[in-house]
């Protein structure tokens, strides 16, 4: 089974996610998909991925894997060169399962558990979508799709929506609150008061629901080491689930510094691009929980090793998701798989909006529970209205 054709398709209003279609002589078609710098993620598939796999055979993902990474060296490749090599991996992993006739956790090894759980990050149904450029005709829908304007709420009702997620079933939660902080002193310093000006959500969660709701503190990589034990302090007392890339993961001793000086776990990261990043973390105790996102960091058989790389450590895994509907199914598959998922990201805005306007298939979800797909491979095809659409762009290599 040949490598025929490789294809991107880039839809404007979602501005920042390409999807990866790889096209075989026997007409089966493999879907990925990545998220971020579209335009330059494009140009590294159809001009360094595509001539080295067209004419190969597809069921040959870890010989491809190998040598797109290998190609690399000379010019690094945690940027948008292992963006493009992971969707490229997801999109041959799909079709190893399509030709196999199961759904990627099978053929992956088999199930952990039937259902994972999901976690809600906070974020609106516009958080994903690019401004510029989208249609007319989409226009309304961006201003009145804001059923679950999750970001907003947390920012000034976040009570209510604690309420409102376990009405839901849904018993855990993500939010970045002090994130408005940190631009002033470039991460540097936080005041006492904006401390308490970012644990209000905190408190309004915990004093509407007590411990029933989980709560994850995103720092997006904002701060330095002194302000983010200072933050890190303040939230003790509200038992957070973890806390996550409060310091980029450049310096995986500055988050140990960081773990060292607090009783709340640390979570990271999607930002360590490959086992080889990952391993920098565990090698410096950085980390309580791994994150890895299949497809930033490499693609499913190189999240399955970052998965076993926490196991052999004794920590739990976690799949990031705040990204597109390709990325969410592949990581459900793989934390349906991995024995040491903890649980899964997710964005109900997301899930229950948008999602559904670009893909075939989405994952049964009840109660604040995802299950795996059945059908062959990632178990989703882009919906065919995509392709005429206007602001869709469509490149191919064959």
């Amino acid at each position: 089974m040949k490598i025929a054709k490789i294809e991107t398709v880039h839809v404007a209003e979602f501005a920042n996610i390409l999807f990866v279609r790889i096209h075989t002589d026997s007409g089966l078609i493999g879907l990925g998909e990545t998220y971020y710098t579209p335009d330059a993620t494009r140009a590294f598939v159809h001009e360094v991925c595509a001539p080295m796999l067209i004419g190969q055979d597809a069921r040959d993902a870890e010989t491809h894997w190998r040598r797109l990474y290998d190609a690399t060296h000379v010019y690094g490749n945690r940027g948008n060169e292992m963006r493009a090599i992971s969707a490229v991996d997801v999109a041959l992993w799909d079709l190893l399962g399509q030709v196999a006739r199961l759904p990627l956790y099978r053929l992956l090894g088999g199930a952990a558990r039937e259902k994972i759980q999901l976690y809600n990050t906070c974020a609106g149904p516009l958080y994903a979508r690019g401004i510029p450029g989208v249609p007319r005709q989409h226009q309304e829908r961006r201003i009145t799709d804001n059923r679950y304007e999750d970001l907003e709420a947390f920012t000034h009702r976040a009570d209510e929506l604690a309420k409102d997620l376990l009405s839901e079933g849904i018993r855990a939660m993500k939010i970045w609150s002090f994130d408005p902080y940190a631009a002033a002193s470039h991460g540097n310093y936080i005041s006492f008061a904006d401390v308490d000006r970012g644990l209000e959500p905190v408190r309004k969660i915990r004093d509407a629901v007590g411990l029933d709701m989980e709560i994850m503190m995103e720092g997006h990589g904002y701060w330095k080491v002194p302000p983010a034990i200072r933050i890190a302090e303040a939230l003790e007392p509200y038992k957070p689930m973890w806390l996550e890339d409060f310091i980029k993961p450049d310096n995986p001793r500055s988050l140990a510094e960081l773990r060292n000086a607090t009783s709340i776990p640390i979570c990271g990261s999607e930002l360590a691009l490959t086992r080889y990043h990952a391993r920098e973390l565990l090698e410096a105790d950085a980390v309580d929980i791994l994150m890895t996102d299949v497809t930033w960091t490499g693609g499913i058989g190189e999240s399955k090793r970052i998965a076993a790389m926490a196991e052999a450590a004794n920590l739990p895994f976690v799949a990031h998701d705040c990204t597109g509907p390709v990325t969410f199914i592949a990581s459900i598959h793989l934390s349906i798989h991995c024995s040491n998922a903890l649980i899964q990201e997710s964005v109900r805005a997301y899930y229950r909006g948008f999602y559904g306007d670009l893909v075939t298939e989405l994952p049964r979800i009840e109660e604040g529970f995802a299950w795996a797909p059945e059908g062959p491979g990632i178990g989703t095809q882009l919906r065919e209205e995509l392709f005429s659409r206007a602001d869709t762009t469509v490149r191919e290599s064959a």
